[in-house]
């Protein structure tokens, strides 16, 4: 096989997934992150294999770099692989190093991440991507601690904790023919699913804190997000995990720098996730800035002036801020010939967000036809 082994970047260890603004750490006080946090500090002082389980962007390699800080290989080296991302006519060569001349572009001895890892922690992340031909190679080190470079002859005696993590069902793997039964019983000594962020929204606001802060220190003017853009992005089913609400953060930072973000600017499909009007606020001032925040101000909403509502007398703010909705609602189906999913589109509320409210309000009419 001829390969670029010297200048290929998949190829190029990252020890302790160092950069500059260091390591990552677990964030969020959500049950299901306690209960990580407890299994990480009953594992940590053993040498077991951990199997890290969670779907993509969950942060499962923060877990393992987490596992490794409270370990007793602490202050040796932290060796991250993707086997996804690497080649698997490269993957064994990458994992135990070869020898010089052992193929074409071999020029020079090199080091695995066995070799590399040495006293530490190697983690395999998506180890469900691997080859069947490279897991039973992967099983026999595991089994007998010791492996061959490739070309060579020497055997390397390893003294390496293995860390592991996949997005996959490994037993659906196996089931499929797609993973060996006896490596996942080998891997699956101890192991820890990560929640995905849809099941720890109430960590939502920790983990905006925690990425401006990590933004403000690399030198960036950061944006601070208002209390109802925080509430509607807890209320999106988050498919991309912490990773997509990073993203989405660091976006925000780049086009509000040094500003608020109000609900009204995040982008369409966070903000249609909005349901703001059933909320109780504490008084008329509060209302106005909450429903300026979700723009409400841009839809000419016909709301009478606070002193005229109010009176000498009050009144009662919730009830009244249901009626409004109610009436909107009702606006909402009329101008849109009573099907559901347009007027969902006026009021920018998903569809199912709607039904449900037209079934709590009692809204119908007669001889309706709607989407319902």
């Amino acid at each position: 096989m001829a390969l670029d082994v010297k200048n290929n970047p998949d190829t190029q260890a990252r020890p302790n997934n160092v950069g500059a603004l260091g390591q990552h750490r677990l964030v969020g006080d959500n049950r299901g992150m306690a209960l990580v946090r407890r299994l990480i500090e009953q594992v940590a002082h053993s040498d077991a294999t951990v199997l890290i389980l969670g779907e993509s962007g969950t942060g499962k390699e923060v877990v393992a770099q987490t596992l490794h800080r409270e370990s007793l290989r602490a202050r040796r080296p932290f060796v991250p692989v993707n086997c996804g991302a690497i080649p698997p006519d490269l993957l064994e060569s990458e994992l135990f190093g070869h020898e010089k001349g052992a193929f074409t572009g071999a020029i020079t001895a090199r080091q695995g991440r066995f070799e590399l890892a040495e006293g530490g922690t190697l983690f395999l992340d998506e180890i469900g991507d691997m080859s069947l031909e490279m897991q039973v190679k992967l099983l026999r080190v595991l089994q007998e601690k010791c492996f061959e470079r490739v070309g060579g002859s020497k055997t390397i005696h390893s003294d390496v904790r293995v860390i592991a993590a996949t997005h996959h069902n490994l037993e659906h793997r196996v089931a499929e023919g797609y993973f060996r039964l006896d490596l996942f019983y080998r891997l699956n000594v101890f192991p820890i699913e990560v929640p995905p962020l849809r099941d720890r929204t109430d960590d939502i606001p920790q983990l905006v804190r925690y990425t401006t802060e990590r933004l403000q220190q690399a030198g960036q003017q950061v944006a601070k997000l208002s209390d109802c853009a925080l509430a509607a992005l807890a209320s999106y089913a988050w498919p991309g995990n912490v990773r997509e609400l990073a993203n989405l953060v660091e976006r925000l930072n780049i086009l509000f720098p040094g500003q608020q973000v109000r609900a009204k600017d995040l982008p369409d499909k966070y903000y249609s996730n909005i349901d703001w009007v059933t909320e109780e606020v504490d008084n008329q001032a509060a209302e106005e800035a909450m429903l300026a925040d979700i723009g409400v101000e841009e839809r000419s909403m016909p709301l009478t002036s606070p002193a005229a509502l109010l009176g000498g007398e009050g009144l009662d703010l919730k009830d009244y801020l249901r009626q409004v909705e109610e009436d909107l609602i009702r606006q909402a189906l009329d101008d849109s010939d009573w099907v559901v999913a347009r007027a969902a589109k006026l009021l920018r509320l998903q569809r199912t967000t709607l039904v449900e409210k037209i079934r709590k309000f009692d809204i119908s009419r007669a001889g309706a036809v709607s989407d319902i």
